[in-house]
């Protein structure tokens, strides 16, 4: 009875085992692609990889830096939106820098009120006290030299009437009052002078330094609203309300590195392509004038052909297109510029990876 059972197993595994056999002896078809890779063109063509950018005569997308350090007081514009040359993008805290700005000009208002001043020179109503003063000391004057008169008259009736001391204290006292004339006569001519043109070249000198003072000041307050330097479209916004932005822009936490607070595109209908050609692929790279090229869309059968616009001709370290500096490789690569027209129905951003092969004509 046990060797029935074992008999019976027995077969059962062989059967097992020849259905597994057959099943794994069929020929699988592959699941047919998503997408075509990307098919070289042409018959010496070189492969790069690409990045898409805003179409501009230098450099790459416009990279917006404040001139100033502060926190962002306001956010302006939003990502994708349209805007003009001049137009303002982000508002930084500049309470301080406005009372700096109000203080310089209230400085420059009191130095051309002081120049002013000088120049209306003499006022009347000195000119009236300097005239009062005068007379008062000729009224000096002249009641000593009465008394001094009396003294002479009566010493040379009796020379015993007046003492010699009395006489000497006429005297001085008719020369005080002399001098004290001719000095309110000074007076006088000095304020009808007005001020003198050394003190007004000094004046005019310290209101135009802080007339530029103040302008500087008013220029930099200017500084505090960062604008749009072209025609384009806001791509990216990487400066939130209230966090702190500086010359070299503001800190991204997950690169953990500086990032330009604004990021714009120009507004050109047309799009650049950057590719990196690898150095030892360089010397396989045609006459600028023999370049074609054509760019193929990841994940769609999308090809579109390329306009040789430059080379940039510097070769530098090979970058990953995050362009992240710690993320540099052993390799150098030469830059090259095209320039091409989104196709109709297809949707292309700036910062997009494509992948381009260049050709001879």
């Amino acid at each position: 009875m046990n060797n029935k059972w074992l008999f019976i197993a027995s077969a059962v595994g062989v059967l097992g085992a020849g259905v597994s056999a057959w099943y794994a002896a069929r020929h699988q078809h592959a699941l047919p692609p998503v997408f075509q890779p990307a098919n070289n063109p042409y018959t010496h063509g070189i492969y790069a990889n690409g990045i898409i950018e805003s179409d501009q005569r230098t450099g790459s997308n416009i990279n917006l830096y404040p001139e100033v350090t502060g926190t962002v007081a306001q956010v302006l514009v939003h990502e994708g939106q349209p805007v003009k040359k001049g137009d303002a993008l982000l508002a930084l805290d500049d309470s301080v820098q406005r009372a700096t700005t109000a203080q310089q000009l209230a400085q420059a208002e009191a130095a051309a009120a002081t120049l002013a001043e000088l120049k209306a020179q003499p006022r009347p109503e000195t000119l009236a006290v300097n005239a009062a003063q005068l007379t008062q000391a000729q009224a000096a004057r002249k009641t000593a030299k009465d008394q001094y008169d009396k003294l002479l008259r009566a010493v040379a009736i009796n020379p015993q009437s007046v003492s010699r001391d009395t006489l000497d204290n006429a005297a001085n006292a008719l020369k005080v009052a002399a001098a004290a004339e001719a000095v309110a006569q000074r007076q006088l001519e000095l304020t009808r002078a007005g001020a003198w043109s050394y003190d007004i070249r000094v004046q005019q000198a310290q209101l135009t330094a802080l007339r530029q003072a103040a302008q500087a000041s008013q220029t930099l307050l200017g500084k505090y609203t960062l604008r749009a330097p072209a025609d384009g479209t806001v791509m990216s916004i990487n400066a939130p309300l209230g966090g702190l932005v500086s010359t070299q822009g503001t800190y991204d936490s997950y690169t953990q590195s500086q990032t330009p607070a604004v990021v714009m595109s120009t507004g050109q209908p047309t799009l650049a392509v950057r590719c990196y050609i690898d150095e030892i692929l360089i010397h396989r790279l045609p006459a600028p004038n023999h370049i074609v090229a054509q760019m193929t869309i990841r994940g769609t059968e999308v090809h579109v052909p390329l306009q040789f616009v430059r080379v940039q001709p510097y070769v530098s370290p090979k970058i990953e297109l995050s362009n992240q500096r710690q993320e540099r490789v052993d390799l150098r690569v030469l830059p090259v510029l095209f320039r091409f027209t989104p196709p109709a129905g297809t949707r292309l951003y700036p910062g997009q990876l494509v992948d381009v092969y260049v050709g001879q004509k």
